[in-house]
């Protein structure tokens, strides 16, 4: 499985719950909490969409 670039999804989404499409970065809704991003997926017809949080913040981690 390939890495892919969520730089976009944080810059736009940070801090929301995220409902992506099987390709992992074409977003199909966001909301606050994870059950709104659900019942917005839900509402367009997706069953079964990839579930994220965005963190509202990043932090570099060395170990």
């Amino acid at each position: 499985m390939a890495a892919r670039d969520w730089s976009k999804l944080y810059q736009k989404y940070k801090g929301q719950w995220v409902a992506l499409q099987q390709d992992q970065v074409t977003v199909i809704a966001a909301a606050a909490t994870l059950a709104e991003a659900m019942d917005k997926a839900n509402q367009l017809g997706f069953d079964d969409p990839i579930m994220t949080k965005v963190p509202g913040e990043l932090k570099l981690l060395v170990g």
